[in-house]
């Protein structure tokens, strides 16, 4: 191989390695900014943050997700759980047995852009994801309390600036019988740990 030839293969190589590294560096994955109504608290093994996801009727009702300016679509994750009122007399007594499945959806101000569901059982305290701060249960941790838990991965269109987590509907079995809500502003699930990839402008 002539120098000249030696010379442009290592060119056009280092010039591969900068797009590589700066498309890497435009490329960022972070904690996304989240507007909550509903804060259910901090979890006392993870430290993280649970917001309620409320029954709603417009985008306006539910937990907004705010998109960095980007790119191409973005992508925001983000853990789904059931919501669970935790009561160790129940347990106690053979009577804590509860099912959820609860509905909900991801949808910015022009279409839904899915649907998301979790399905969630309780038996025992081991079931439980976190503990929340704050209560006036032992330890200080609140009754109420994540269980399970769905990933969540949505992608976003590249003219978004932000979507909505809105709950729909809440089905509830237990022991006693069975229940479905959907009446607007009823807690129906968790969230926790939203993170958005995107690609900076």
């Amino acid at each position: 191989m002539t120098t000249w030839c030696r010379l442009r293969v290592v060119t056009a190589g280092l010039m591969l390695g900068v797009a590589t590294v700066s498309s890497a560096q435009s490329q960022r994955i972070e904690p996304a900014e989240v507007r909550c109504p509903s804060v259910l608290g901090v979890g006392v093994d993870t430290g993280r943050t649970y917001c309620d996801v409320l029954i709603g009727t417009e985008v306006a009702d539910g937990i907004i997700v705010v998109i960095p300016a980007h790119r191409g679509p973005a992508v925001v994750t983000f853990n789904l759980h059931g919501r669970h009122t935790y009561s160790e007399d129940e347990v106690s007594r053979g009577r804590g047995y509860a099912r959820y499945l609860a509905s909900t959806a991801v949808a910015t101000t022009e279409v839904v852009l899915t649907r998301p569901l979790v399905l969630a059982e309780f038996r025992s305290e081991a079931d439980l994801v976190d503990r929340v701060g704050g209560g006036a249960g032992p330890g200080g941790v609140k009754a109420v309390a994540p269980v399970a838990g769905e990933g969540i991965r949505v992608t976003v269109p590249d003219d978004v600036t932000q979507i909505s987590i809105v709950g729909i509907e809440l089905d509830v079995l237990r022991l006693d019988g069975s229940e479905t809500f959907t009446s607007p502003g009823r807690p129906i699930a968790v969230i926790s740990d939203v993170q958005v990839e995107y690609r900076a402008r």
